[in-house]
Parts: C-alpha cells; structure tokens; sequence
C-alpha cells in the first residue's frame, strides 16, 4: 500500500508515542550508557567528560531509533500506539540514510518544539522532521 493511501496518525496519538517513547529510551539508555559508564568508573575510577556523555547518550539513542525504524518502521512505544514511520515514496520503512535523516532533524525539531508547532499548518498533519525527511507516521488499523 503506498504511503499516500495510508492513514496518517493523528498529532495528538503522535504526541503521546513520543511521551511514551520518553519514558522508555530511559532504559535503552541505561544499558547502553549509564552501566558501562557506571563500570567505567567504578573499575578505573574514570568519568567522561560532559561532551562524551552527551556525544555518547546521542549515538545510543540514534542507534536505537535508526535501527528500529529501518528494521520494522516501529519502536515499541510505536508498536503499543499502532504507529508505523514510512518513507513517503514507497510506504515501506525507511532506508538507513533516511532514518538517520530523520534522528538528526528530530532533535532541533523536538527541542525546539518548532517542528512539532509546524503541524498545526502543515497539510498532512505532519511533524516538520517528517515533512524534511521524506517520511510519514501512519495510523496501524487494530487488528
């Protein structure tokens, strides 16, 4: 099916994935930087420094979502709000670049909170990462 004939989520859906998304990178982000950093510490008695950790919790966390969008277009905060990210032109999930497209435009856009305004005037609805990265979040109908 493409992108175009499938339902796109609702900006308020999209919200709570990303409050729940929150909620749950916590803990991706313990495994992959607090307990390493924690033995880090503990057996060498050595601390990054800020930009490290900050450089490091971005790669995990980029990891993290590039992976999971390329691999199924859903993180499991997306799976739980029936939510899937395709790339417009084909409506499958997107390609490595465009994911990674995506993480980097997300973090000005969110922090911002610009892009996530821009779809109270964008056409579609859509966040303005989205709308950049040439990829869309879609509603999965309940099965």
């Amino acid at each position: 099916m493409s992108a175009t004939a499938q339902h796109l989520a609702g900006i308020r859906r999209r919200l709570a994935g990303m409050l729940y998304e929150s909620l749950l990178i916590l803990g991706v982000l313990s495994a992959l930087v607090l307990l390493p950093n924690l033995l880090i510490g503990v057996i060498w008695q050595v601390a990054m420094p800020g930009w490290a950790l900050w450089l490091n919790v971005a790669l995990a966390a980029g990891l993290y979502f590039v992976y999971q969008w390329h691999r199924s277009g859903q993180t499991l905060a997306m799976k739980t709000w029936r939510m899937r990210i395709v790339a417009n032109a084909d409506g499958q999930p997107p390609s490595v670049p465009r994911a990674l497209l995506r993480y980097l435009l997300a973090w000005p856009s969110v922090l911002t909170v610009v892009g996530l305004l821009w779809a109270f005037v964008d056409r579609d609805r859509q966040f303005l990462h989205d709308r950049l990265s040439g990829t869309r979040v879609i509603s999965i109908p309940p099965r």
